[in-house]
C-alpha cells in the first residue's frame, strides 16, 4: 500500500518534532538545507515516525523546496 503526503519542511530547528496539521505534517529539522542534508534528515524523520525502512520513502515533488509531497510505501 502507498500513501502521498503534503509535508512542510522547517529547516535549522533547535529539534527535530513532527506536527499533524490537517492532512498535512510541519516537521522541524536540525539540518540546513544544504547538499541535501535536510532531505537526508526527513526521509530519516519519517521512517521513525511510520516505522517503516528509509528505502520506503520517496520525496516525489519539492526536493529543493520547504513544500513537499512524500511517498511512502508500507
Amino acid at each position: 500500500m502507498e500513501k502521498f503526503i503534503n509535508v512542510k519542511v522547517i529547516p535549522k530547528a533547535k529539534r527535530q518534532k513532527v506536527v499533524e496539521e490537517g492532512d498535512m505534517l510541519k516537521i522541524y529539522l536540525k539540518s540546513p538545507p544544504e547538499d541535501g542534508k535536510a532531505n537526508k534528515e526527513l526521509i530519516e524523520v519519517l521512517s521513525k515516525h511510520f516505522k517503516v525502512s528509509k528505502r520506503n520513502i520517496e520525496i516525489i515533488r519539492g526536493k529543493f523546496s520547504r513544500n513537499k509531497i512524500i511517498k511512502i510505501l508500507f
